[in-house]
């Protein structure tokens, strides 16, 4: 489903389609800097991504809402969106935003179900985090702290229990070493006393030793940011982010005269069938308002937010951020803890949720409660997978396939062009590409190839010489992922009668893959093969023949 002519017609958000006809998405020719756009409906086609794999992933996320072996889906509804290069191409709502009746998984009639929409209201869950990182680093724009500054000179009351020298970039990149979480909602009996626990809470490590994620983080840094500016934190969203970008639909606890277009969440004893409130009961707790969860939203209106961290921190004539400051925001931190790349407020490098998306520029969230947000600066563009998955309850099962299926969709949605005539990569496990016998002239050869390397840390194209025929030494080893371009590999080795490329998958997640062209085999006399002038001399077993 491409954009819905009601969204069109009601939403200022996007403007006019531009005219791009022709243009190619290339996932091999990474962009660099920020983009100037602001989304438009559009496409596919318009801005050169192949629909076939768009319409996989939604049709992979569909299939999601439909039982299982296990009796139920894996989530009751949700609404996908893919933006590249400013045109929103696909904006997709499949499912229920209202399922259930109770926590037993009972269905309600289908006349009382409501139907996920377009517009639909969802529970952000942790990707909150990421509006409160943006109203504390307005606040940094505006002088009123320094990042290696200690939390204590600004909140005195934190800094007991150990907690002096933590700063405020040790919160925004979870190496506070604060605990991951505490029940405040069940332990404290009111707001003042919820907010004393976290100032009195003792680290589980020193700071800066260890990578950690913790509301606390967020909590504390919702506080700070009210601190500082005298505002209060909904008020901030309102001021800093929601209101220049135009967002009617994004913020804290839902008006009443919304709530038939908010997605459902969990059922909770004593609060029934969650919807229009915060899931998370801590910050249910503290008044719907906290710096780790609390805002609701729309998959467009997240888009937008999303499009202007893509532009550097501008929307139209609209800026909600400077340039250096997005910079630091989308820069890791992060590197004494390798799996934890983490900007300030943004993860980074996560492929367990940003599939073939991945790279150390990779920038984006997750939330308990279903939703996804990947930001591709590589490519300009946006993945948003919204669900309630924890609607009726939060033990149905992980999403994180649908969420790689969304950003696998996307970045197979764009081409890899072979760096000469047709490119050869692997369909299946332990394939293999294997040159005709060559002739044994001289002692030395030297092999040359193009590849195009985009592939899970576990995975590796292995690439092997024969003597004769039977047994395989490597001479080289194709791996990594994130440059997204072609490279030229020349290998000097022994005289060889064969060689070959081996695929080892691992265990991993499925990257963009890995593609090689131009395969040349030359001695000291001259050509020995070249595949572009004799193609049918590789034989590939479990590999295809690509030209995009």
């Amino acid at each position: 489903m491409r954009i819905p002519a009601l969204l069109i017609a009601t939403t200022m958000l996007f403007t006019t389609p531009a005219h791009a006809e022709g243009r190619e998405a290339r996932f091999d020719r990474p962009h660099e800097g920020w983009a100037s756009s602001v989304l438009r409906p559009g496409t596919p086609e318009h801005v050169g991504l192949d629909p076939a794999p768009l319409d996989a992933a939604l049709a992979q996320v569909q299939r999601y809402t439909v039982p299982d072996a296990s009796g139920h889906p894996l989530f009751a509804g949700a609404v996908t969106l893919f933006a590249h290069e400013g045109a929103v191409v696909t904006h997709e709502p499949t499912g229920w935003a209202v399922r259930y009746s109770d926590g037993a998984g009972t269905e309600l009639p289908e006349a009382q179900r409501v139907p996920m929409a377009p517009d639909t209201i969802f529970d952000l869950a942790s990707i909150s985090k990421l509006f409160t990182s943006i109203v504390v680093m307005r606040q940094h724009e505006l002088g009123r702290f320094g990042l290696d500054d200690p939390v204590a000179r600004h909140l005195p009351e934190f800094g007991v229990n150990g907690k002096g020298s933590i700063t405020v970039r040790q919160l925004l990149t979870h190496t506070s070493g604060l605990v991951a979480w505490l029940p405040l909602w069940s332990q404290y009996p009111d707001v003042p006393s919820r907010i004393k626990a976290v100032m009195d809470t003792k680290p589980r490590s020193a700071p800066g030793t260890t990578y950690l994620y913790s509301d606390l983080n967020l909590i504390t840094l919702g506080l700070l940011a009210e601190k500082w500016s005298g505002k209060k934190l909904d008020e901030l969203v309102r001021d800093d982010i929601t209101a220049p970008l135009g967002l009617v639909d994004t913020g804290y606890n839902p008006p009443a005269a919304k709530l038939d277009r908010v997605a459902a969440t969990e059922y909770q004893a004593g609060r029934g069938i969650i919807r229009g409130s915060v899931h998370d009961e801590n910050a249910w707790s503290l008044g719907g308002v906290a710096g780790h969860a609390g805002v609701f939203s729309t998959a467009p209106e997240l888009a937008v937010l999303g499009q202007a961290i893509l532009n550097g921190g501008a929307y139209g004539d609209r800026r909600i951020l400077e340039e250096a400051t997005v910079e630091l925001m989308l820069t890791d931190f992060n590197q004494a803890f390798p799996g934890n790349s983490h900007g300030l407020g943004f993860e980074l490098d996560q492929r367990w949720y940003m599939g073939a998306l991945t790279s150390p520029r990779s920038a984006g969230h997750t939330g308990y409660t279903g939703t996804t947000l990947v930001l591709d600066p590589l490519s300009r563009s946006i993945a948003i997978l919204l669900t309630n998955r924890v609607h009726p309850s939060r033990n149905w099962g992980s999403i994180n396939p649908a969420r790689r299926a969304v950003a696998n969709g996307l970045a197979q949605a764009m081409a890899v062009r072979p760096h000469r005539g047709t490119a050869l990569t692997p369909q299946s496990d332990g394939g293999t590409v294997t040159t005709r016998d060559l002739e044994r002239r001289a002692d030395r050869q030297t092999l040359s190839f193009w590849a195009f390397v985009d592939l899970d840390a576990s995975d590796k194209v292995v690439v092997e010489a024969t003597d004769d025929g039977t047994t395989w030494r490597q001479v080289h080893v194709l791996a990594g992922y994130g440059e997204r371009r072609w490279h030229r590999v020349e290998v000097g080795t022994e005289s060889a009668l064969k060689f070959r490329w081996r695929y080892d998958r691992g265990t991993g997640y499925d990257g963009r893959g890995v593609y090689v062209d131009a395969v040349r085999v030359t001695d000291e006399q001259g050509a020995l093969f070249d595949a572009e002038q004799e193609p049918t001399g590789l034989d590939a077993e479990g590999w295809r023949a690509v030209d995009r």
